[in-house]
Order: structure tokens, then C-alpha cells, then sequence
């Protein structure tokens, strides 16, 4: 006799925010399993009358700064909890991994067998779901395009509660709908993808510091051929013939033989730790523009002016900020927004200004960001377009914020740019429309799957996805 399905796991009220801490919202949250148990809350979720349906959304480890993963007055899936772990097939290049398996704990268990996720973020606290949903990218952006280049297939729960495998070759609409689409088309719950092999799990760092934004938009777009990796962290707060100077970093993973002598018996050792931990309280205004002027003109003053060849552990270059649990913390009690946004090649003049404009208001980011994109994926709603990206973090209580940020939509915007859905808190509908042109194909794609609109959450509602 046929076993009937699971029933929902039950839920539990919270209160959600992103990773911002802005904009709380509540909601049943509720830990599936298994692929069946997400089906079924799915198919819970649509059996409720038009006038009680709040939605559903799935969340992964809360990353995503705004409100990307929560769902007011609905239910969201807490897919950390999915069946965990991976198979790594070296033959082919690629792992299979449960959606709610962090990056992480990828990196830990590939590393030992030569191997790194093709694509990882400023924080290796993803899961390998919410990597697809928000199509991450990474400092390889030029090299190597987003997560979802690498994604060979997926299984996707939709709300109808069918689990489905999607590929590039298999219902390939379907597929790029949901890679960068916020988790609006359905549930990954395993997806398989390509893996970089490695020799070691360090990094062989070329840093110079550049004077201004000229200077680093020139290094960039000179060198960053010849590198894998490539980030610039900016001084926002310089101004004059300083603006926009910076740090630059260009990287590869280090072979075997580029260790030094210690290193080279354990050449794949890697033990990752949080160093230290932001308190649990900290009062309003610790990061102003003060404070960061003084972070910022230190972290310059101390950078390299020229260093070739260092060796650095794999930690340190690609998730520094991991090393302090709840460092969101440090922005106080109102939380902070990030705000980050792509323009294309041939715009630069435009990057100038909007970097004039923060750096006129005093913005005060001690972590910005300046990378090249590269060729981008099929996805309709994925972020990266060919171009120059800055990425800044800035505290939510700074006077004068909403205003400032709007203006650097229009400018954004009236550049041919868009800005990133995973990072945003704040913007309007009617700019992130005209942002998004490939926005009318995935809206058909999501109403095939979805025709009722189980799968919803307040990003969508406040943009009208």
C-alpha cells in the first residue's frame, strides 16, 4: 500500500529580519527535511483560502540583507534544516549537494580532496540554495561569472508540490527563472554544479594601493585578465584628488610549491574559527563618519604601496568579516543597509559621481567594494551585467540616507545599471522594473509554476515582482 504523504512539519512564530536588521516582519517558520516535507508545506500553504493565504518563502542562513527571506503573516521554510550533505564526483568536476548545505561546510569537506566551490561571496555563511536564488558572485565575477554559470542541474519543489528536475537543457526557462530569482519560482532543494580543483587552500596575493578611482579603474581593467581574483576595497570618504583611492588585491589559489617550506607537508590544511565576537549591544553611532575617516585613512596608510606574490590563508582573502561573529552588530541597534549597484562598461564617468556624491554627503563605509564583472548568465532577474560594481555598507540611522540613496538610483539607473535584489532593503518598484528588462519573461515563467502566487515574500510584495 502507498505510504501517504508527510503531513507540514508544524511551524513556529518569529520575528525576521535580513541580515541588515531592518524591516522586521512575522512569521511561521517551519524546519522540512526532506524534499516531501517542503512539498507539503507547500501544498498546505496553496490549499488556504484566497482571503488566509500569506504566502511562502524559503530562507537559508539570513544572509540576503534586506527582505528577501521573509514573509509577513505567512510561513517561511527554514531550508537550513534540508537532508543535509554532498557526493563529490571527481570525473565529471562536480559535487551534488542538499540546498540547505552551507558553503562552509562545502569548503571544508571539498578542500581535502583538491577541490572549491567555483564561485563563493563575501561570506562563505550561504547555502548552496540561496546561492542559486540570488545568483551569487564573487571576486572571479570576470573570470568565471556567477554561481549559476556552474549549476549543471537542480531539483526544484514547486507549489503544486511536484519536484521537478531543471536544467540549461531540461525546461531551461524554468531553470534560469530560478537562478537569481529569489526564490519566487519554487524550492531548490539539491542542485549539481561544477568544482574548482586546487592545490592548497591558500592564496598567492598581488596587492598595490591606487592613488584614486582613475588609477584603479586603469589597474583593473589592465591586469585583471591575468588574475582570477580581483576586489578593490575603497576609501569612500576621501575626496579631491584622492577620491576614490584605494587598496587593490589580485589573487590565485597558490600551488603546492608556492607554500612556504612549513606549509607544504599539510598543503590543503584548513581550519577556519571566528577570532572574536561583535557585543551584543552597541550603542547608536559607533560607525560615523569620524570613526571610519580614522578606519579608512589607517587601512590605507598600512596597505602595501606595491607587494607581489604573499601568501595568504584562504580565510583571510575571501571572507575577512567571517572572523567576527555578528559583526552586523557594529552598526547599532537601527542595523545598516548595504547598497550595492552594477553600471555598465562606458558608464565609468557615471561611477565617478555617484562616488563624488557619497564621498560629498560624508557616507560612512568602512567597507566598500570595487569589482569587474564579466559576461553574465541567461537569468532574467540575476544581478551582474557586464561592467563595474560597488558594493558599500552604511548605517541605517545616517541622516539623510533615503534621500541619498534614491538619487543614486536615478543615476544608476539612467546609466543602463541595476541594483542587486539580495542586497536591497529600500528601493521602488518602478525603478527596479526599468532596472530589470528581462522582468515581463520571468514574471511568465513564475505564473506557470505558480499560478495562484503561493510562492511570495515581503521583497516581492514591496517591489512587485
Amino acid at each position: 500500500m502507498a505510504q501517504p504523504p508527510p503531513a507540514a512539519r508544524a511551524g513556529t512564530p518569529a520575528l525576521l529580519t535580513g541580515w541588515g536588521r531592518t524591516a522586521p516582519s512575522a512569521a511561521t517558520v517551519v524546519r522540512p527535511r526532506t524534499a516531501a516535507e517542503v512539498a507539503a508545506a507547500l501544498e498546505a500553504a496553496a490549499a488556504r483560502p484566497a482571503e488566509r493565504r500569506r504566502g511562502v518563502v524559503a530562507r537559508g542562513l539570513g544572509r540576503s540583507y534586506g527582505d528577501a527571506a521573509q514573509c509577513a503573516g505567512g510561513v517561511v521554510l527554514d531550508c537550513a534544516h534540508l537532508a543535509p550533505g554532498h557526493r563529490l564526483d571527481p570525473a565529471a568536476g562536480t559535487v551534488t549537494a542538499s540546498a540547505g548545505t552551507s558553503l562552509a561546510d562545502l569548503i571544508a569537506a571539498l578542500l581535502p580532496h583538491g577541490y572549491f566551490p567555483p564561485v563563493v561571496p563575501g561570506t562563505r555563511n550561504v547555502t548552496v540554495g540561496g546561492a542559486i536564488a540570488a545568483d551569487i558572485h564573487g571576486k572571479n565575477h570576470h573570470a568565471d561569472s556567477s554561481f549559476g554559470a556552474h549549476v549543471r542541474s537542480l531539483r526544484l519543489v514547486t507549489p503544486d508540490g511536484a519536484e521537478r528536475a531543471v536544467s540549461p537543457a531540461e525546461d531551461p526557462d524554468l531553470f534560469w527563472a530560478t537562478v537569481g530569482g529569489m526564490g519566487l519560482t519554487g524550492v531548490v532543494t539539491e542542485a549539481t554544479f561544477g568544482v574548482l580543483p586546487v592545490e592548497t587552500s591558500a592564496m598567492r596575493v598581488d596587492t598595490d594601493r591606487v592613488p584614486d578611482l582613475d588609477s584603479a579603474l586603469a589597474a583593473m581593467s589592465a591586469t585583471d585578465d591575468r588574475y582570477r581574483y580581483t576586489v578593490c576595497w575603497i576609501d569612500l570618504l576621501a575626496r579631491g584628488a584622492a577620491l576614490g583611492r584605494g587598496v587593490l588585491t589580485r589573487a590565485h589559489h597558490a600551488r603546492a610549491d608556492e607554500l612556504p617550506p612549513a606549509r607544504r607537508r599539510a598543503p590543503l590544511a584548513y581550519a577556519p574559527h571566528a577570532l572574536a565576537a561583535a557585543p551584543p549591544l552597541v550603542p547608536p553611532g559607533l560607525l560615523n563618519p569620524l570613526s571610519v575617516r580614522a578606519f579608512n585613512t589607517a587601512y590605507y596608510a598600512r596597505a602595501p604601496r606595491r607587494e607581489r606574490g604573499r601568501v595568504r590563508p584562504l580565510t583571510g582573502f575571501f571572507h575577512p568579516l567571517d572572523a567576527v561573529r555578528g559583526w552586523n552588530r557594529l552598526y547599532g541597534p537601527r542595523g545598516l543597509v548595504q547598497y550595492q549597484f552594477a553600471v555598465p562598461f562606458g558608464a565609468e564617468d557615471e561611477l565617478r559621481r555617484v562616488v563624488a556624491a557619497l564621498a560629498a554627503a560624508g557616507a560612512p563605509s568602512f567597507l566598500t567594494v570595487l569589482k569587474r564583472f564579466g559576461p553574465g548568465t541567461p537569468a532574467p532577474l540575476s544581478f551582474p551585467v557586464p561592467g563595474w560594481t560597488l558594493a558599500l555598507d552604511l548605517p541605517a540611522e545616517f541622516p539623510g540616507l533615503a534621500r541619498l540613496l534614491r538619487r543614486l538610483d536615478e543615476r544608476v539607473l539612467a546609466a543602463g545599471g541595476r541594483i542587486y535584489l539580495a542586497k536591497d532593503s529600500r528601493a521602488d518598484p518602478e525603478t527596479v522594473h526599468a532596472m530589470y528588462p528581462g522582468l515581463a519573461a520571468w514574471r511568465a515563467v513564475r505564473a506557470r509554476v505558480d499560478p495562484r502566487g503561493v510562492l511570495t515574500s515581503d521583497l516581492a510584495r514591496r517591489l512587485e515582482l
